[in-house]
C-alpha cells in the first residue's frame, strides 16, 4: 500500500539477482537436454507430416508475415550527424564524510562488530580517534557523466544524479572544448536535469523524438563510459514501460546497447538521428554492461525540460489517495470481474480526493476518460497534470461506476530548484536556498540551505520562514524572486528579508551586486 504522490507509489517488485557470467553444470545439462527434447519432437512432427504427404506443420500454417530482417549496413551516417551534439559532463561535489557515530560515510553499512572497531579506533586503526565524537571531514570529489545539447544557445540535458550537489559543472564538447555550465533545474523523480552553457555561441544540437520506438527497433547510444568520451554502441529496444523501482514515475525503455558507468545522461538515438531516450541506469551484478540498460523516454524528458526551462522546477498534480495494486484476489473480494484499475486504500484528510468524496474501497478506472490499467499508471497520469487542473476521475464503488471532478493540488513539500551561484545572469543575488510553500499558512519555508550561500552566511537555516522581502509580504517562492527584482530595479545596496525562526523574528540584509 502506498501514496503514489497521490500519496506514494505502490511497492516495487525487486529485480531478481542475475548470474549472467556463469551457468552451473547441472543447469547446462538440463538446458541441453531440453533443447535436445525439442529437437526430437520437431523431427517427429516433420517426419509425420512428410510421411502423410503434407507440408510440415500444415495444420497450423498461416499467411506468411513479410519481415525485413536486414540489419543496417552501417550506423556511421547517424553517428556523423548526431555525435557533435553529445557532451561529457564533469562535476565537482563537496560532501561531508561522516555519520552520526563519527564514521566515514562509506563505512555506514559495515557489520556492527566492525562499526564498533572503527568507532573505538578510528578509520586509521589508531586508539582514541573514535573517542572524540562525531567528526566532519569535507571531501571534494569529481564525477563524470554524459549529456546532449538540445538547442543552439547551449541548453544541455543530463541526469539529475550526475549533477546532484555539484559545486561546479563543466561540459566537454565533441571537438574538445571545455565549457562552464550551470544547473537550470533538476527533477529527482524522473532523474532529469537541465544545464546551460555559460559561454555564448551557436552549438550543434539534436531533437527529441515525438514518436516512441517499437520493441525491436535499432538504437545507437553515445556517451562517456569510464571517461572515454565519444563512445558509440548499438543495439535494439528490448522492452518498454519498465518499472525498476527508481521512482514513482518509472516508465523506462530497456535497451541492450552496451551502457556503462559514465554513460548516465547520454542519449540513445533512433536511425533518424532523434533522441528516443536518455540513458539512466544499468542492471548488472558486476557493475559493467550485461545488456540490461534503461533510458528515460524522450516524451518524459521533453515534459520535464519544458517545465525546468520555464520555471526552474517541475510541478505535478496531487490527488491525495493511498493506492495499491488490484490483485485477482482483491478484485474477487470486491466482486469485480477485472483486475484493471487502482484500489484506493484511503483518502487523506483535506486533500482533493477527500473533498471529492473518494474513499477506501473505491477502484479508480479512468482519468479524463483514459483507462487506468494499474496503480502505477494512475500515479503517472495524475503526476502529468499541473496543480490546479481539474481531472474527471472514474471509479467503481459497490460495483457501480461513478465519476467525480477533482481540482488537483500541489504535492506537499515541492521545492524550488537550488540556486548555487552567488548571483544570477540578470544581476540578482542568489540566496543559496531551496524554498517551498510554508505549511504555517504564512511566508515561504526554507527547505534547504547552501552552506556557502549568502543567506547561510547571515544565519538563515533550514526550517526558517521568510515572511517579507523588501518590506513586502511573501507567500510563495515566486514572491521572493519578485522582491529581489524590485530591490535590484530600485538600485538598493541590500535587500531586507524578515525571517522567522525558532529563536524569533529578525531582519536579514543580503547585499545586492554592484553594477558594472
Amino acid at each position: 500500500m502506498a501514496d503514489a504522490d497521490l500519496g506514494t507509489s505502490p511497492p516495487d517488485a525487486a529485480l531478481p539477482e542475475i548470474g549472467v557470467d556463469l551457468m552451473s553444470q547441472n543447469f547446462r545439462s538440463r538446458a541441453l537436454a531440453s533443447v535436445a527434447a525439442v529437437a526430437i519432437v520437431a523431427s517427429g512432427a516433420v517426419g509425420a507430416a512428410l510421411y502423410e504427404g503434407q507440408p510440415a506443420f500444415a495444420q497450423t500454417a498461416k499467411a506468411p508475415i513479410t519481415v525485413n530482417a536486414q540489419a543496417p549496413a552501417t550506423f556511421a551516417d547517424v553517428v556523423d550527424q548526431v555525435k557533435p551534439a553529445v557532451v561529457s559532463v564533469r562535476v565537482k561535489v563537496e560532501n561531508a564524510m561522516t555519520d552520526g557515530d563519527g564514521l566515514p560515510s562509506q563505512l555506514e553499512n559495515v557489520p556492527p562488530q566492525l562499526r564498533e572497531f572503527f568507532r573505538r579506533f578510528g578509520d586509521n586503526g589508531m586508539p582514541g580517534d573514535g573517542q572524540r565524537g562525531p567528526r566532519q571531514r569535507r571531501e571534494v570529489r569529481q564525477g563524470v557523466g554524459s549529456g546532449f545539447l538540445i538547442s543552439a544557445d547551449g541548453y544541455v540535458v543530463t541526469n539529475n544524479h550526475v549533477v546532484d550537489g555539484a559545486k561546479t559543472v563543466q561540459v566537454t564538447t565533441d571537438d574538445g572544448r571545455t565549457l562552464d555550465a550551470k544547473v537550470i533545474g533538476a527533477d529527482s523523480k524522473t532523474d532529469v536535469a537541465l544545464l546551460k552553457v555559460t559561454e555564448g555561441g551557436s552549438f550543434p544540437f539534436v531533437k527529441l523524438a515525438k514518436a516512441s520506438p517499437r520493441v525491436g527497433d535499432w538504437v545507437v547510444a553515445i556517451g562517456n563510459p569510464f571517461g572515454l568520451g565519444g563512445t558509440v554502441t548499438s543495439g535494439i529496444v528490448s522492452a518498454r514501460g519498465r518499472d525498476i523501482g527508481a521512482g514513482p514515475y518509472d516508465d523506462f525503455l530497456q535497451i541492450d546497447a552496451p551502457i556503462n558507468k559514465g554513460n548516465s545522461g547520454g542519449p540513445t538515438f533512433n536511425l533518424q538521428g532523434e533522441v528516443v531516450g536518455m540513458n539512466t541506469a544499468i542492471y548488472s551484478p558486476s557493475g559493467g554492461s550485461v545488456g540490461l540498460a534503461f533510458a528515460v523516454p524522450a516524451a518524459t524528458v521533453q515534459t520535464v525540460v519544458d517545465q525546468l526551462q520555464q520555471d526552474g522546477r517541475v510541478s505535478r498534480g496531487y490527488l491525495g489517495v493511498q493506492i495499491q495494486p488490484l490483485t485477482k484476489e482483491l478484485a474477487q473480494g470486491f466482486g469485480l470481474s477485472t483486475e484493471k484499475g487502482a484500489l484506493v486504500a484511503g483518502a487523506q484528510d483535506g486533500t482533493p480526493a477527500e473533498k471529492a468524496g473518494l474513499k477506501s474501497g473505491d477502484v479508480i478506472t479512468a482519468v479524463d476518460g483514459e483507462p487506468i490499467a494499474n496503480a502505477r499508471e494512475l500515479t503517472r497520469k495524475i503526476g502529468a497534470l499541473k496543480p490546479g487542473a481539474k481531472a474527471e476521475i472514474t471509479y467503481l464503488r459497490d460495483g457501480k461506476e461513478r465519476t467525480a471532478t477533482v481540482a488537483l493540488a500541489s504535492q506537499p513539500g515541492e521545492k524550488e530548484a537550488k540556486a548555487a551561484p552567488s548571483r544570477s545572469d540578470d544581476g540578482l543575488p542568489r540566496l543559496g536556498l531551496e524554498l517551498a510553500p510554508s505549511r504555517e499558512g504564512e511566508g515561504v519555508a526554507v527547505a534547504a540551505v547552501d552552506p556557502d550561500g549568502p543567506a547561510a552566511q547571515k544565519g538563515v537555516k533550514e526550517g526558517d520562514v521568510i515572511l517579507e522581502v523588501g518590506g513586502q509580504a511573501v507567500s510563495k517562492p515566486a514572491d521572493v524572486k519578485a522582491g529581489l527584482e524590485a530591490a535590484h530595479k530600485a538600485g538598493k545596496a541590500a535587500v531586507l528579508l524578515r525571517v522567522k525562526s525558532k529563536e524569533g523574528t529578525r531582519f536579514v540584509a543580503i547585499a545586492m551586486p554592484k553594477a558594472g
